[in-house]
């Protein structure tokens, strides 16, 4: 475990910064996985997922073609973890319905 404090937004667009097309992928963790997963959401081309089992990983990649899976360190055990990373990296996008959502998540939609 780690022992020092980090600035996880650092670590956000290390990753977000690494990942160059849609077929490349990336895992990131901090304390709660939620500070982590807002940080690398600031970047247009990232769709983070803050997982907590593997239903919520499958889903992440069906429905929302996340690309980015986060979690908590300190929420999420190390079963769980291994269930959710090899379920996230095995699990196509589902297109179909869900294609023009995940289009209108690009779009800045704000006023």
């Amino acid at each position: 475990m780690l022992k020092n404090s980090v600035d996880y937004p650092d670590f956000a667009a290390l990753v977000a910064n690494s990942i160059k097309s849609n077929d490349e992928f990336g895992v990131l963790i901090c304390g709660s996985g939620i500070g982590i997963s807002i940080a690398a959401n600031r970047f247009s081309h990232i769709r983070c997922a803050l997982g907590h089992n593997a239903t919520i990983a499958r889903l992440s990649r069906e429905h929302n073609d996340a690309n980015v899976l986060c979690f908590g360190a300190r929420v999420v055990g190390a079963e769980i973890i291994k269930d959710m990373v090899e379920v996230f990296f095995t699990t196509e996008f589902s297109g179909g319905r869900h294609q023009k959502r995940v289009e209108k998540l690009g779009v800045c939609q704000c006023s």
